[in-house]
């Protein structure tokens, strides 16, 4: 089974040649001229044969020209086929070294022979050295040379900025190292077009043609995607795949990469920058789709609508992040920004009708069942565990006299683990690998996920809330809910969000990804309690309190469970 791109923008052609193709069981991805053809297959380098139109764009001879002067693509199987050819286009076709010039119409043992003879010799595999007799030769393991190609592949992307600032100020000798540094480095992989690659760069600096090395430099990231493709070579990429296969091929691809990990020494399996990158390009804070969906049905424009939509924001911490973020935004276009909203009933009440339900057609959406990590995490459980610490967090700031705080405390209760949904709506099998290897290993969720992301989800919160401009209160709970006594602002608000968190964890009320607590230590020893003593009056009964707290907890859980029991339902 073959990956074919076809170049024309004929809609007959485009039909006839996939009918062919599905005969043979080789797939098809269609393009119609020369730069969308370049485009497709700098991002998609599991390209295996091109078949083209001769006219294509005015001149398909430019694109087979483009892809024969690349270090990388000259090795690319290309086939011209036209319904009018004549001598000089031939000739022409010829002299750049495609693999074939033929005349429409399509045949299918024509079709089939050129791409048997395009795949014979994998011109992909042409650019590395062939495994087993390099690691022979060299007394490599596999596993040794597949780190070598990864660490390279690290290296290109590190390097490529370096170098692109070196070309801007024509610094040849600082080029030169690193372009010298980077080749050695493939040579010792036997990514020898890699080598190739470097060195063709290498030329334009001795010649001193720096617009041109510009232009070329983004070979540096093609490689990577040949290299890490070389490494990986399942699944099919996407863009050859049938809608059917879609689903199942990205599912079973995304579990593979992240639950592998570990045991292949891939992690982090993504850089901090990469992640940020993808927080930044959100639209908004991620929503469970089935309380999108009723959030959807409440907002429907009348003033009627408000009341419920309140009750319903204050107790999802999706919803409330999105209102707070939405009102705020109001908030600073009326340059109105000198006190921050930071209450979602609040917030509720600012939108209005109007843009409320303008809101309820926008949101990010995640599907509920993603969240589901047998035997215990789901969404009804992690719903739960929110509501409990923000109904705790309240309760701890009445008996505290707190009363400044206790509003903030609950929202600050609903809000303080957002970074999971975050990630869920950016890596859903990446949320799940870290659940279940936190399970399997017995170490806490935050490890798992420094192991399998290189920091916490709760920093990924962070970066997110300052983004979109959450009020700082808030922002302080999520940077310092692990390590309470070191916040250096809100550190009341901080100790009451954790210390609410422990009682929530001891009492089973929900789940929040970590094992239940099964002995909550004395509080009076806790690190919360040596904060919070300071600020409490000297009558304040501790005793009392931890009673109280674990009442409050038996209460809630017997009530949000019929709450979260409904919510599934509906």
């Amino acid at each position: 089974m073959a990956n074919i791109l076809l170049v024309d923008p004929d809609d007959v052609a485009q039909l006839a040649m996939r009918g062919i193709l599905q005969r043979g069981r080789h797939r098809l991805a269609v393009v119609s001229n020369g730069d969308e053809a370049w485009d497709f297959i700098h991002r998609v380098v599991k390209v295996d044969v091109v078949f083209s139109e001769l006219k294509i764009g005015g001149n398909g001879l430019a694109l087979a020209q483009r892809l024969k002067q690349d270090p990388f693509r000259k090795l690319l199987p290309f086939v011209f086929y036209t319904a009018h050819g004549d001598r000089d286009a031939v000739k022409r076709a010829l002299d750049l070294r495609v693999q074939n010039f033929l005349i429409k119409p399509y045949h299918d043992d024509v079709i089939y022979a050129e791409i048997a003879k395009g795949t014979s010799n994998p011109w992909r595999a042409r650019h590395f050295e062939e495994e087993r007799s390099f690691c022979k030769l060299m007394g490599f393991e596999p596993a040794e040379l597949h780190r070598m190609l990864e660490d390279l592949r690290a290296a290109l992307t590190a390097q490529t900025a370096p170098l692109a600032a070196s070309a801007g100020i024509e610094a040849d000798k600082a080029v030169n190292e690193q372009l010298v540094t980077l080749s050695a480095q493939a040579e010792a992989a036997g990514a020898w077009g890699v080598v190739e690659c470097l060195s063709s760069l290498g030329e334009l600096v001795v010649q001193r043609r720096w617009p041109d090395f510009l232009e070329r430099l983004p070979s540096l990231e093609f490689a990577d995607h040949l290299i890490f493709r070389h490494l990986y070579p399942m699944p099919e990429p996407e863009e050859f795949l049938t809608s059917t296969e879609v689903d199942v091929e990205h599912t079973a691809a995304a579990r593979a990469m992240w639950f592998n990990a570990p045991a292949e020494n891939r992690c982090p399996v993504f850089t901090i920058p990469q992640l940020h990158t993808a927080l930044d390009a959100l639209a908004g804070c991620p929503v469970i789709d089935s309380a999108a969906a009723a959030f959807q049905m409440s907002a429907t424009g009348d003033p009627t609508c408000i009341s419920p939509l309140m009750d319903m924001v204050d107790r999802d911490p999706g919803l409330a992040t999105q209102m707070l973020i939405a009102a705020n935004h109001v908030r600073r276009q009326q340059e109105d920004s000198s006190q921050v909203v930071d209450d979602p009933r609040l917030a509720v009440g600012l939108l209005g009708e109007l843009k409320l339900s303008s809101q309820a057609r926008g949101l990010v959406t995640v599907p509920e069942h993603q969240m589901d990590v047998s035997p215990q995490f789901n969404w009804p459980q992690y719903w739960m565990f929110q509501n409990g610490v923000s109904r705790l967090a309240r309760n701890t700031c009445r008996y505290m006299e707190f009363h400044d705080l206790e509003s903030a405390a609950g929202t600050a209760g609903l809000l303080h683990d957002l970074g999971k949904l975050l990630l869920l709506r950016l890596h859903p099998m990446g949320f799940q690998a870290v659940l279940e290897y936190a399970r399997l290993e017995k170490v806490p969720v935050r490890e798992a996920e420094k192991k399998f992301l290189g920091c916490t989800t709760n920093e990924l919160a962070v970066h997110f809330a300052e983004k979109v401009g959450l009020p700082r209160s808030y922002i302080n709970v999520m940077r310092w809910i692990d390590t309470p006594a070191q916040a250096t602002d809100d550190i009341e608000l901080v100790c009451v969000v954790s210390l609410s968190r422990d009682f929530c964890r001891h009492n089973h009320l929900g789940h929040g990804g970590d094992a239940p607590l099964q002995h909550l230590s004395s509080i009076e020893e806790s690190e919360e309690w040596r904060v919070l003593r300071e600020h409490v009056f000297p009558s304040f009964n501790l005793r009392k309190y931890e009673l109280q707290a674990h009442s409050d907890c038996h209460d809630a859980k017997l009530e949000l469970r019929g709450r979260a029991r409904q919510a599934a339902v509906a």
